[in-house]
């Protein structure tokens, strides 16, 4: 980065470190009196791209029109980038790999997957298996799972609710079974999980673990909705309780 009077000049990490300029009328919504109030030497920033000069190869950035959210998102983005590729160049030490054999690795990756850390995240999970819809060598797979692992902390979100399932039908307690069964069988991620447990019939407790909040509570309502609904097909009773 280097600061003018007049603007700020950025290398662009997406475009091979091509330079590009952030006028000083783009960097802020508000006057600007002195440049390094607002950048500084070896900051990165989220910038957007305004206009594309091919034939003087000039490219114009704005800093004052990313809004929060895209500034958050993109350098969390930026940050997974970082990760993965300091986990595929860990996994390629550990197997003493040329580092050239990286490239290839990530096609293989990318031809299955939106991002390389998307996968790497899977088989922190998952372990090696994750990498066999990409045709990866076993060696390579093992080492990539370890690696992820050891690097990728996996965050998860609990929520829990309690519902009132009951029967008063001669089979009702086989009913009762049957409409908890179907709420820890709804369909859910395989980073996630559905538990039923009785807290005193005819209450129950369903417990979900996911990835992260919504996915949970959206998760966690299919599941009562399945077992309220179920036990109601069968001529029961069933709500939720909280």
């Amino acid at each position: 980065m280097r600061l003018t009077d007049y603007g700020i000049y950025v290398k662009l990490d997406e475009y091979a470190g091509k330079e590009a300029l952030v006028h000083i009328s783009e960097i802020s919504t508000t006057w600007v009196r002195n440049i390094r109030d607002h950048a500084r030497e070896g900051q990165k920033l989220v910038l957007k791209v305004l206009r594309v000069n091919p034939q003087r190869g000039q490219i114009d950035l704005s800093l004052r029109r990313v809004t929060g959210r895209e500034k958050t998102e993109k350098l969390l983005e930026w940050k997974k980038s970082r990760k993965a590729e300091s986990i595929l160049k860990a996994a390629a030490e550990r197997l003493h790999a040329d580092p050239s054999k990286i490239e290839g690795i990530k096609t293989k990756i990318l031809s299955k997957y939106s991002s390389i850390f998307d996968a790497l995240e899977e088989s922190a999970e998952g372990g090696e298996k994750t990498f066999t819809k990409v045709d990866m060598e076993p060696e390579w797979a093992t080492a990539l799972a370890e690696t992820a692992k050891q690097k990728i902390r996996i965050d998860k979100a609990d929520v829990d609710a309690t519902v009132e399932i009951f029967s008063t039908k001669p089979d009702g307690v086989d009913h009762v079974k049957a409409a908890l069964s179907s709420a820890e069988k709804v369909k859910v991620p395989k980073s996630a999980s559905v538990t039923v447990y009785t807290i005193g019939a005819p209450r129950y407790k369903i417990e979900v673990t996911a990835r992260d909040y919504d996915d949970a509570e959206t998760i966690l309502q299919e599941a009562i909705n399945q077992a309220v609904n179920t036990i109601r097909s069968l001529g029961g009773t069933g709500r939720q309780l909280s």
